[in-house]
């Protein structure tokens, strides 16, 4: 069987489409596998690390803010929609897979176009433009959230959540060399970082060592030297508190080993984004959500919300994180109950081998 796989311009897009090829490799060690994304879009760099062929479109998103330069965007998404054309005839897939993002839309497109089922992963709680277009045109839609009726034809919807990390349970909870009621607070705002939950954390770096705990923070590489920067010169007027600073506090533009940073973590803040939820559902983390308001119809707050309604997690609005998110995670973090409470409910939101579930509709689609 052959698969055309189509998305990407974001981690969110592009992770769990490679996941999505690896679990059709693992079913299907015979299938032939072409990834379709965007020309200069991290998918051209990410996907063929992975281990796969991918081919560029020239295509780009619509300039909402000024219309009039839509023209050429037009243009190149016509010469993308002839470019897929030859592909698809040259490589003559089974079926297509979409995960969203301006690739997508025009693959997936014309693959229904040309006669070809095609299956569409929306990660998020609130719905993309490019998944709502195609919706119609889908056999199936695989979604992580409940309640995705009001964007989708419900006869088509698969609950399978979102592939993870798939060493992400193999995490090791290492011994603590400290007290054993130290407790581990993850800080996580994506591999770029999130310049307000970092403004946050440095202003409240001595609430964070007065209170005694342990914390690992991911700046993202593009905030790591400031910080850093920042740190030895608050050192001084925090020195003459309980502990050295580098004795409670690691700091790291990003972090290779998340298995076992997860594992070691009582308490995570953290983006919105649908793999990260993904990955606290699945690993039944207590959390402090952070919504990005820089995505697509805010679509961050919708995937955290589904948390809240369920006290499966607790929101601060990014608004609000420089008065809030130290104090709140300060609060949070003592308190054992809540946190128990928030472990017992998020893991009832786990979706469990999402890739291989995602990969078995695929190819039911391909031997229809």
């Amino acid at each position: 069987m052959k698969y055309l796989i189509s998305g990407g311009g974001t981690g969110g897009h592009i992770f769990p489409a490679v996941s999505i090829a690896n679990a059709l490799k693992e079913l299907d060690p015979q299938a032939e596998i072409l990834f379709v994304g965007a020309l200069g879009r991290m998918e051209m760099e990410r996907v063929p690390q992975a281990g796969y062929n991918i081919v560029g479109l020239p295509v780009r998103g619509f300039n909402r803010a000024q219309p009039w330069k839509n023209v050429s965007v037009l243009m190149d998404l016509f010469k993308s929609l002839k470019q897929v054309k030859r592909i698809i005839r040259d490589f003559r897939p089974d079926v297509g897979v979409g995960v969203g993002g301006y690739a997508s839309g025009a693959a997936m497109w014309q693959a229904s176009k040309m006669g070809i089922p095609i299956l569409l992963q929306e990660q998020n709680g609130f719905a993309g433009v490019t998944n709502k277009i195609l919706k119609d045109k889908a056999a199936k839609i695989c979604v992580a959230y409940e309640g995705m009726e009001r964007f989708f034809p419900a006869d088509k919807i698969i609950l399978t959540g979102n592939p993870v990390r798939q060493n992400l349970l193999n995490g090791v909870k290492q011994p603590q060399t400290t007290s054993n009621n130290v407790k581990h607070l993850l800080i996580i705002g994506g591999s770029l970082g999130a310049r307000t939950i970092n403004e946050a954390i440095l202003a409240g770096l001595p609430e964070l060592q007065k209170a005694g705990i342990h914390v690992v923070w991911q700046t993202g590489k593009y905030y790591y030297e400031n910080i850093k920067s920042s740190i030895s010169n608050l050192q001084s007027p925090i020195s003459n508190l309980q502990s050295p600073i580098e004795e409670w506090l690691e700091v790291q533009p990003f972090l290779s080993d998340m298995p076992d940073r997860y594992a070691n973590a009582d308490l995570v803040i953290s983006r919105a984004g649908a793999s990260s939820i993904s990955e606290l559902c699945l690993l039944g983390k207590p959390a402090i959500l952070v919504p990005s308001p820089n995505v697509a119809e805010d679509h961050q707050t919708h995937n955290a919300m589904a948390l809240v309604r369920k006290d499966a997690a607790v929101l601060v609005k990014d608004s609000e994180a420089a008065d809030k998110l130290v104090s709140t995670a300060l609060e949070l973090i003592k308190d054992d109950a809540k946190l128990q409470s928030l472990h017992t409910n998020i893991l009832t939101l786990a979706q469990t081998d999402s890739a291989r579930r995602i990969a078995e509709e695929v190819i039911k689609l391909a031997h229809k």
